[in-house]
């Protein structure tokens, strides 16, 4: 595939993602949102370091995959909190 391409491709994803974010109101498809705008800019990373030769885009793609898993225990651990705190207080 050329560059174009995963250019494109990343383009759809993060409008996607962008189209999520700002019409939803749910938590969870607003999480699920910033993950898709992030995954795309993953895919930026990893189609210019295969344009350019370069291995820079893909430590910055495991950095980024590593933000996305914290941030998705971050919401885990959260919404965990939330629904004991909900069920202690029903009751």
């Amino acid at each position: 595939m050329i560059l174009t391409s995963y250019l494109v491709l990343a383009a759809v994803v993060f409008c996607l993602g962008l189209y999520g974010f700002f019409t939803r109101r749910n938590v969870f498809v607003l999480f699920f949102s910033v993950i898709l705008m992030l995954s795309a800019a993953n895919i930026n990373f990893i189609a210019f370091s295969r344009f350019l030769n370069k291995s820079n885009g893909v430590f910055f793609t495991l950095v980024g995959i590593s933000i996305s898993f914290l941030e998705l225990l971050g919401f885990l651990l959260i919404s965990l909190l939330l629904s004991k705190n909900i069920k202690s207080e029903s009751f």
